[in-house]
């Protein structure tokens, strides 16, 4: 018999709020549903869509997760096992080559 999956508890570093200030509304409930069905269980587990980073950008963060229409959404966290608990890092914008996080450009 399997074990029962445990449930990760979400933590948003403040700074997400302006983030997703520069994302428009209508994409809010998208992001939130996203962010539940996909990093609840499993966030450390390797899909099309999720991937360990290379190399941490800004946030220290762990991982990233890609989604919505044309995937333009970048979500990137990391996990505290510790805790049991995925803290969301940032959350942005993915146009072509540059990545938007709260409206301003970061190196990627």
């Amino acid at each position: 018999m399997m074990a029962p999956l445990r449930s990760f508890d979400f933590l948003y570093a403040p700074v997400v709020k302006s983030h997703l200030k520069a994302i428009e509304p209508k994409y809010y409930s998208l992001i939130e549903d996203t962010i539940t069905a996909q990093l609840r269980y499993e966030p450390d587990v390797e899909t099309k869509n999720r991937k360990p980073l290379r190399h941490p950008i800004m946030v220290n963060a762990q991982w990233e997760i890609r989604f919505g229409p044309g995937n333009i959404f970048r979500v990137f966290y990391r996990i505290n096992r510790l805790a049991n608990r995925v803290e969301i890092l940032a959350i942005g914008v993915k146009h072509g080559d540059r990545l938007l996080i709260g409206g301003e450009e970061v190196e990627l």
